[in-house]
């Protein structure tokens, strides 16, 4: 029998306990009269050390520390999708409908629903062997996601019991198994897994797909792959949750995993409203089918934003053994930094740059390294995309969060006040950003799209480069110097920046664009740039080639071509080649 433990001294989320106790590192506990959730992160001689995930405001020494025997988990079945949780799981939908609006400490209620019951096609029979990982059972999640329920990693042995198809609620027992060692254990459609114990997978495969955003800027000229990592740096009101909510919306992702971790509440508020309201553009369902919302606002418990990453994560795992595609937006990950920092300072800890622990970089790259493109244990193929908002103070990209997740990360969107300021969405400046997946990518856009993809791509960068260099010259003496081929640079570099890599959110066309619809255009601009450069070779003025308005009419092009009709662009170089036909 395990001995009773109670609360010696309580500062903030850390609580105390004295002297030697059986429990073990990183176990849950439930402490005080109200069982608030608590995780055992030191253990000492004469201490143990506990991090309550709720509010202990109330709470005093003296109160009850209950072992539970097993680690921080969350559960895993059919009803995660279209949910809305908090950092440790708790549903708060079915928290709202039975406490009330306020988040109520304590209260404890099912992750998923245990009275609902789902049609149910048994895929094992009696006498089959089964391993860790393998699909025995499917029902229908959604009407756009099938559930298939995964055999316990751990577990594998001969079936004894199978049972037939029908309706069954998710903790009833369809299938036993006997172990290699003789136990016999239980299947359901839920199983429990360590949030910060990776989820098992067969093998890490090369990364060989993008990961289709239909966002300009990102998909040609800074990409990401499936099973990648990014990061997106930026100022206050620089637009990283509206970036991340316009991935969340149109990313080609089969799931995806919105991680508010301590930011505002009426942001969590708008995420919430638009996702139950917008449709899935390839499927014409509501976006919340495909969905998992973890909301830990700023008002919310601090220490909880730490777990709601690794919550998020591993539901994200979860769907990824199943063989889909899955995609994580963290928002922001210096919110869950901060929290590390402040559970840090009340350990008394030695503080490294800026206070953070010394431990910051090895957290952040267990995080980071979760994401990948695998083989299952179960033989399909899966991939988990993990895109990570970061938020220094002042925009200043030297501090250590942005430094250390740089590590981390291949691929980084770096965003711009004076853009964001200028109404230029998304922000992402295109001379500080980077993607290091282009060279694999290659291959895909080459077969996929068009052999000249990329090289049209890093013409459009050499263009926007040689801008940059040219506006340090006018900004000292003025673009009336230039001569009339540098100022052609900057008119096409103007295209570029608003006519191509600027997108309008709310507009029914162009808040999305399909990749082929990116190849035209920069073909469009590319060719106008070569064809105006001969005329200007040929002597004629620049400012004769503007007066045409051929700039300006491609600008905005984005609006006027659809996006399902491609083939259109092919009168925008007709109409280029008789424009200056006319002038030479």
């Amino acid at each position: 029998m395990s001995q009773t433990n109670y609360i010696y001294g309580i500062n903030g989320p850390v609580v105390t306990i004295k002297g030697k106790t059986d429990l073990k590192m990183m176990e849950m506990v439930y402490v005080g009269r109200d069982s608030l959730v608590g995780e055992v992160i030191r253990i000492n001689n004469d201490c143990t050390t506990i991090q309550v995930y709720e509010d202990t405001v109330g709470l005093h020494p003296g109160e009850e520390v209950i072992s539970t025997s097993y680690p921080m988990s969350v559960t895993l079945g059919p009803g995660l999708l279209g949910n809305i949780y908090d950092g440790i799981q708790k549903p708060l939908t079915a928290i709202a409908e039975e406490a009330g609006v306020f988040l109520t400490k304590g209260v404890s209620t099912p992750a998923i629903e245990i009275n609902r019951e789902w049609d149910t096609e048994i895929l094992i029979k009696q006498g089959d062997t089964v391993t860790g990982g393998q699909i025995f059972a499917l029902c229908d999640e959604t009407p756009i996601i099938k559930h298939k329920a995964l055999v316990p990693p751990d577990c594998s042995g001969e079936v004894i019991f199978a049972a037939e198809k029908g309706k069954y609620k998710v903790n009833d027992c369809i299938a036993k198994i006997k172990t290699e060692n003789g136990s016999v254990r239980e299947l359901s459609l839920c199983q429990k897994w360590p949030i910060r114990t990776p989820r098992p997978a067969k093998d890490r495969l090369p990364i060989t797909k993008p990961l289709i955003t239909g966002q300009r800027v990102i998909d040609t000229m800074f990409p990401i792959a499936k099973g990648g990592a990014a990061a997106i740096p930026g100022g206050f009101g620089t637009g990283k949750t509206v970036t991340q909510h316009q991935l969340a919306k149109f990313a080609d992702a089969d799931i995806i995993v919105y991680v508010g971790c301590g930011e505002r509440g009426n942001e969590m508020t708008q995420a919430l409203n638009e996702f139950s309201e917008l449709k899935d553009p390839s499927t014409g369902r509501p976006l919340l089918e495909r969905t998992i919302l973890i909301a830990n606002t700023s008002n919310m418990p601090v220490a909880a934003r730490e777990a709601s990453i690794y919550t998020g994560i591993t539901l994200a795992e979860y769907y990824r053994d199943m063989g889909y595609n899955t995609a994580l937006m963290a928002d922001s990950t210096s919110r869950w930094a901060e929290a590390l920092r402040e559970i840090s300072g009340r350990l008394e800890e030695m503080p490294a740059d800026e206070g953070y622990p010394a431990y910051l970089p090895s957290r952040l790259s267990e995080f980071y390294e979760r994401a990948g493109y695998f083989e299952t244990l179960c033989g399909q193929k899966g991939s988990i995309t993990l895109i990570g908002a970061v938020s220094p103070q002042g925009a200043d990209f030297s501090e250590p969060v942005t430094q250390n997740t740089k590590r981390f990360t291949r691929c980084f969107w770096a965003l711009d006040k004076s853009l964001a300021y200028a109404r230029h969405y998304p922000a992402i400046n295109w001379n500080d950003s980077y993607s290091e997946y282009i060279s694999l990518l290659e291959p895909w856009y080459r077969e996929n799209v068009s052999p000249d993809f990329l090289k049209y791509r890093n013409e459009i960068a050499g263009i926007l480069a040689e801008e940059t260099k040219l506006m340090e010259i006018v900004k000292l003496i003025g673009s009336e110097i230039l001569p009339d081929d540098q100022k052609l640079t900057l008119e096409i570099a103007r295209v570029i920046r608003i006519g191509f890599l600027q997108q309008n959110a709310m507009h029914e066309t162009d808040t999305y664009t399909p990749i082929i619809k990116h190849f035209r255009m920069m073909e469009v601009i590319l060719y106008l740039n070569k064809t105006a450069k001969k005329a200007v070779a040929k002597q004629i003025p620049i400012s004769k080639i503007l007066a045409t308005g051929i700039f300006d009419k491609l600008v905005k092009m984005k609006y006027d071509i659809p996006n399902d009709k491609p083939e259109l662009f092919d009168g925008y170089i007709d109409e280029i080649t008789k424009v200056f036909e006319n002038l030479t």
